[in-house]
């Protein structure tokens, strides 16, 4: 478990496969995945997304945000 503070314009800068369970405590999120598609959490939203080395992840944030995670 961990807290993460993302500043804002926050771009992780390689895809990840392991899996996460994260819930937005401010701020707003956006979780991408290799094949496209794209998820945007605001504050309250949680997300789960399980191991897959084929269907990666990785994240961005334009106004930052904090984001407890559970890996």
């Amino acid at each position: 478990m961990r807290m993460v503070d993302y500043t804002p314009g926050f771009i992780l800068d390689h895809w990840c496969g392991r899996g996460h369970v994260l819930l937005v405590l401010q701020g707003e999120l956006v979780i991408e995945l290799m094949d496209g598609r794209k998820f945007t959490l605001h504050s309250g939203s949680s997300f789960q997304v399980e191991d897959d080395e084929t269907n990666p992840h990785c994240l961005r944030t334009e106004v930052g945000a904090r984001v407890f995670i559970v890996d």
